[in-house]
């Protein structure tokens, strides 16, 4: 365990552990930015490998979907190089919606679950204001220094990086193009999709991701809906994929979904409803998942888009 040392109102040496896991492909400007501008040092887990997911699978519940068990793998595999691990319990980023229940509870399914760990930062995450996230800023921050200019110099610094960081894969130049649609951990982490996008590229196939569709095209489709969904993965999933059949922007969908994940046993049905006989392509992933099977089911559905082409 590494020991830092409390001088004049904050840590000498501080190691924030940050997990590559979940939405942290999605938001980690703001948080390796916010605790380095604090003067922590980032210890930051490798990207997901066998090892990592080993390590999820001895430590996480049975029940659990993979996304979770690899985030289990990545805090295992940092907890003992830092003084304090942040696991990020994010709940909100849109007014009226709320992220994964999974990650509501995410803090005490990784402390229950593992002996040993070190201070963790498990502060709820309301995201849907400058205001609201601020609160957690000053809670996590305050683990650190007590020094309120700073931290808030640290969140204006961290948030403008986020603000100015873009994601998203959007192939030019392909003769077919599939939307690929799921929970941004599975689209993002290519050990977990077993490099799903560099497939389908080698195939010829171009892929398109809802990062590239502006919000109120998503918001319309939604409408639609005779209810407003209650999670935003769930908002964004159905508006993109009902949008890039509607705008007939893609050739076919391919929608990547964790096994025995709640939201998505709703949203495919919802999108098979109103996309109807459109080509769609549902690969479920869990921690059994060969790959030869997934390069098996993708070759067949390109075959099945060019000969419709």
């Amino acid at each position: 365990m590494w020991y830092s040392f409390w001088i004049g109102g904050e840590y000498i040496n501080m190691k924030i552990g940050i997990p590559k896991g979940l939405l942290y492909y999605k938001y980690y400007p703001f948080f390796t930015s916010f605790f380095t501008e604090l003067g922590a040092e980032i210890v930051c887990s490798a990207d997901t490998n066998k090892e990592i997911l080993d390590e999820g699978i001895k430590h996480c519940v049975d029940e659990a979907c993979l996304p979770v068990k690899v985030f289990h793998g990545h805090i295992a595999s940092i907890k003992d190089n830092c003084d304090i691990i942040l696991i990020p319990r994010l709940m909100q980023v849109k007014e009226r919606e709320f992220i994964c229940p999974k990650f509501c509870g995410l803090p005490e399914m990784v402390l229950n679950s593992m002996s040993n760990m070190p201070k963790t930062i498990t502060e709820p995450i309301y995201a849907t204001s400058r205001k609201k996230l601020f609160k957690w800023a000053k809670k996590a921050g305050s683990m650190i220094t007590k020094d309120k200019f700073k931290i808030k110099k640290a969140f204006n610094i961290a948030l403008n990086k986020q603000k100015s960081f873009s994601t998203g894969i959007k192939n030019n130049n392909f003769k077919l193009n599939i939307a690929l649609v799921g929970h941004p951990y599975n689209i993002y982490d290519n050990f977990v999709n077993m490099n799903l996008v560099k497939k389908l590229n080698e195939l010829g196939a171009g892929v398109l991701t809802l990062e590239y569709i502006d919000d109120k095209f998503i918001n319309k489709e939604v409408k639609e809906l005779y209810k407003r969904p209650f999670w935003t993965f769930a908002r964004e999933n159905y508006g993109f994929a009902s949008h890039v059949v509607n705008s007939q922007k893609v050739d076919g969908i391919i929608y990547i979904s964790s096994f025995a994940c709640g939201i998505d046993s709703v949203v495919v049905d919802l999108i098979k409803n109103k996309i109807g006989d459109f080509p769609f392509m549902l690969l479920k992933i869990d921690e059994q998942t060969g790959e030869a099977g997934i390069v098996t089911r993708i070759e067949a559905f390109v075959d099945m888009l060019e000969r419709s082409c």
